[in-house]
């Protein structure tokens, strides 16, 4: 067993033959771990670590026991581990990947350039008419729910639910959530400044055992949402009329027209005061693009 004296002196070698780039190296490497840690903190990956452990374990304690057998077995199950963690854990590597194709990195340069005036402009008047048709439907108690997509594309959702292509006001979200219409359970979904469709099923939270019991079955769906998705999902609860809104799995309550207003803008737009680009334009095509208009 090496005495402290033994790991003093190997301690202090490594140190004192340690560069600026091995520096830079272990903190990328412990960033990085520390994302893997935060991904899979508190979902259904968590519990398959612990399960890749009781293997790992269970292999070297079979190992220090001469247990032949159970360590052929065990060996052959961890010598294809890794195949295995990546269909395990591909709806977090999915989730964790999106996400970093969500950043203003991702998308200004990996993927889709800026969108026109017109887009800007339809957009402005959709998001009036989302702040002022929430505070109607708050003060009479009627319950909504409104997903704004963004660079996640909502199709399988979509499909769920009815077309409509309708432009945004508050007679037509009135008419959506009024109890008795065949349209009011469920969620509208809005692309590029309109109503794309309604009466969606949104997917269920992935922990939803853990989510205030108090919470109804629309906030239970815009967190499942905002789960898989960036979009910005407005929710109005039909008990309370309060309004609340989900983003990356998080859920915030008591929003006033202008505190819901300054939201969407500052969600939707970017520093330009542009719309987030809309998929089909690449990199390039945004360069040209913006040439012109200087």
């Amino acid at each position: 067993m090496p005495s402290f004296n033994d790991i003093k002196y190997a301690l202090s070698s490594i140190l004192s033959t340690m560069s600026l780039r091995d520096i830079v190296d272990i903190l990328i490497l412990a960033y990085i771990i520390y994302l893997l840690i935060k991904l899979i903190r508190e979902t259904r990956a968590g519990q398959l670590v612990k399960g890749i452990l009781l293997l790992v374990g269970g292999y070297f304690l079979s190992t220090f026991l001469e247990l032949k057998i159970m360590s052929y077995i065990l060996e052959r199950v961890l010598s294809i581990g890794l195949i295995a963690m990546l269909i395990l854990f591909q709806p977090e590597l999915r989730r964790a990947l999106e996400k970093f194709g969500r950043t203003k990195l991702g998308v200004k340069f990996l993927g889709i350039g800026q969108t026109s005036d017109e887009l800007k402009a339809r957009w402005d008047k959709a998001i009036d008419a989302i702040c002022d048709s929430c505070v109607e439907l708050s003060a009479s108690c009627t319950g909504a729910l409104i997903v704004v997509e963004r660079q996640v594309k909502l199709g399988e959702q979509i499909e769920t639910g009815t077309i409509l292509n309708a432009t945004p006001s508050k007679e037509v979200f009135g008419n959506i959530f009024y109890p008795k219409t065949p349209l009011h359970d469920g969620a509208v979904i809005m692309r590029d400044g309109i109503i794309l469709a309604a009466a969606c099923f949104l997917p269920k939270p992935q922990n939803d055992a853990i989510i205030n019991k108090k919470l109804g079955s629309r906030h239970r769906a815009a967190i499942g949402m905002s789960e898989n998705s960036d979009s910005v999902i407005i929710v109005v609860s039909e008990e309370t009329g309060q309004i609340s809104v989900a983003m990356n799995g998080v859920l915030t309550r008591d929003y006033t027209h202008d505190k819901l207003r300054t939201l969407l803008y500052k969600e939707i737009f970017d520093e330009d005061n542009e719309p987030l680009p809309v998929a089909g334009k690449n990199f390039i095509s945004s360069l040209l693009e913006r040439r012109k208009k200087k």
